[in-house]
């Protein structure tokens, strides 16, 4: 009985850990999300920035990007064309030689005739709190303008906030998108975590360097 007892009350302290731990997660999603949203803008309502910051996403193993990705750009590309920012910061992974973000976003703009000199490359945006932290340290921008989708914006602005931008974002939500229950149910956490780096610890990206202001010439930071 006595082995019994100690049974139900481990089982009942892990399930009050879980529940108290999800409850956490929630918490901090749903304050994200709301405090965010004043400013998460309508294209038409963007207000000028010193760049248009594009997160990157998955591309494919033929180099293109996926259509999340493409719609991240399109919807730039329609902010770049609108004036609201003379360069485009596009910020992904590239920390292998067979996986390239930053260079297929790059490409596919210059296809749609933007002036690769107006195109800066982040690199070493690993994440949306590095890419964010590497925009204003590396690229010195102040007043930034993300493109994500919807569901993604709030913690991408709420890093850039806490971090000292004056940040607002444009959904680029063009299509419906396969999968989004286990992207939510990710960015739930993502956000949690998020809260900590960004809202408290803010801990150095893993890679810095000199500065490449985003006023300058984006072909410093092209590698071919």
């Amino acid at each position: 009985m006595h082995v019994r007892s100690l049974l139900r009350k481990g089982i009942l302290l892990l399930c009050i850990a879980i529940c108290s731990g999800a409850l956490a997660v929630w918490a901090a999603s749903s304050g994200v999300s709301r405090s965010m949203a004043p400013y998460i803008v309508d294209a038409a309502q963007a207000p000028n920035a010193d760049a248009i910051l594009v997160l990157g996403a998955y591309v494919r193993p033929d180099g293109q990007p996926s259509g999340m990705l493409a719609d991240r750009l399109e919807t730039a590309l329609r902010l770049y064309e609108a004036g609201i920012a003379p360069k485009i910061l596009v910020s992904g992974d590239h920390g292998r030689k067979d996986y390239d973000e930053v260079n297929a976003m790059r490409e596919y703009l210059e296809r749609r005739g933007v002036p690769t000199e107006n195109i800066f490359m982040d690199h070493a945006g690993f994440s949306t709190y590095e890419s964010m932290y590497r925009a204003r340290d590396i690229f010195c921008v102040r007043e930034v303008m993300v493109v994500s989708q919807g569901y993604h914006l709030p913690r991408a602005l709420f890093a850039a906030r806490q971090l000292g931008f004056a940040a607002h974002g444009v959904a680029a939500d063009l299509h419906p998108y396969g999968g989004m229950p286990r992207f939510a149910a990710r960015e739930a956490v993502a956000r949690a975590k998020d809260v900590l780096y960004a809202g408290v610890l803010q801990p150095k990206p893993t890679f810095l360097g000199s500065e490449i202001p985003i006023a300058g010439d984006g072909r410093a930071t092209h590698d071919r």
